[in-house]
């Protein structure tokens, strides 16, 4: 697909920002842009936006919890809710959360379709759900 055909997914100030090689404010586009959103929905706890208090996926909530398969369920009934709700691009949201009990992770693996380009795609977000041992 052209980059005149995709220029309806949108474009946006990449995430982190950042500054690219001219001075400018580094962007993000089409499908790379719907990816860091997501991820920006599963980095945003509610009360982070002051114009929307209820953003994000708000996996703080779940931090120091147990590694059960109920903070396992939890977590993918939340992230899956956030995305339905705020991101708009997406659907055939699927959500699966692996757990890792010996490094106190979570692996949450979304897998996504791209509305206008029918193109999937899957992202693993590692989410520590207790502090860090050596």
């Amino acid at each position: 697909m052209t980059d005149d055909a995709r220029r309806f997914l949108g474009q946006g100030w990449a995430f982190p920002v950042a500054v690219d090689g001219t001075g400018e404010i580094a962007l993000a586009s089409y499908d790379e842009d719907i990816r860091q959103a997501v991820l920006v929905v599963l980095q945003t706890d509610y009360d982070e936006r002051v114009m929307h208090a209820d953003f994000g996926a708000n996996l703080s909530a779940t931090l120091f919890q147990p590694i059960t398969s109920t903070t396992a369920a939890l977590v993918r009934h939340q992230v899956e809710l956030a995305l339905v709700e705020w991101e708009p691009r997406i659907d055939s949201v699927n959500v699966s959360v692996v757990p890792s009990p010996p490094d106190g992770r979570l692996d949450i693996i979304v897998t996504y379709r791209v509305r206008a380009t029918n193109t999937f795609y899957n992202l693993v977000y590692p989410f520590y759900v207790s502090e860090a041992t050596s």
